[in-house]
């Protein structure tokens, strides 16, 4: 019996807690706190609606969330990453629920949340990996919950990659402060995965996918719902 020895492990991908941190600080900017309110708004969010921010970096949108009177999980795997999200509320007088846990391992009761946010996170696992936290996603959700995910994915075929990397590379360097290694680094590192591919397997693990849009250079925004129940009032 393998018990557990197969399974990936998110923790030896993180490298040291402060360039967790350093890098978590990358996607806040200074209208990071209205994006988050915008996208929350969006997606009709409620006091009392019980919200998972998985991967939530320095914690803006679980921080966002709990203004807007919500029970909020914030879930990362970084501890330096959680440590600023914690920082974060204690400044604003809100309270969150912080879990130090990754993609694959947090732990929360099925069929409980009325929305599962997860931004910029899935594409550190291998794609059969993804498929596994997506399926976690779709536990944890209740009948008639939201995921809204957010990721990096490539939205052409690989002939065109070339073309898409430099302009995805381009509009980051420009546009969000990313130093060029940390671009190269993605592309050489990371798992990135087609647009197709994520459909796919949001549809497989049994979501039903509501829309699908590919914004900006290597952006894909997706709106999934359990099927079930009317959606939270």
């Amino acid at each position: 019996m393998l018990a557990r020895d197969w399974f990936y492990s998110e923790r030896g991908r993180i490298g040291l807690d402060s360039l967790i941190a350093a890098r978590s600080a990358i996607y806040d900017h200074d209208d990071s706190g209205s994006r988050a309110r915008a996208t929350l708004a969006k997606l009709g969010v409620r006091p009392g609606w019980r919200i998972a921010d998985i991967g939530c970096g320095t914690g803006t949108l679980a921080c966002e969330a709990a203004r807007m009177g919500a029970e909020v999980y914030a879930v990362d795997i970084a501890p330096a990453a959680l440590a600023l999200a914690e920082a974060q509320a204690r400044d604003g007088n809100i309270a969150i629920r912080t879990q130090a846990a990754g993609l694959l391992s947090f732990a929360l009761a099925s069929d409980s949340l009325d929305l599962v946010v997860s931004e910029f996170t899935l594409h550190h696992l291998p794609d059969f990996w993804k498929a596994v936290a997506l399926s976690r996603m779709f536990r944890v959700v209740k009948p008639g919950g939201q995921l809204f995910l957010r990721d990096i994915v490539f939205v052409r075929e690989p002939d065109g990659s070339d073309r898409t990397v430099e302009q995805w590379a381009e509009f980051n360097i420009n546009n969000h402060d990313f130093p060029s290694g940390e671009v190269a680094s993605h592309m050489r590192d990371e798992h990135s995965t087609f647009g197709w591919v994520i459909e796919r397997m949001l549809k497989d693990v049994g979501f039903t996918l509501v829309s699908a849009d590919y914004h900006a250079p290597l952006h894909g925004t997706y709106l999934c719902r359990k099927p079930g129940d009317e959606p939270p009032a």
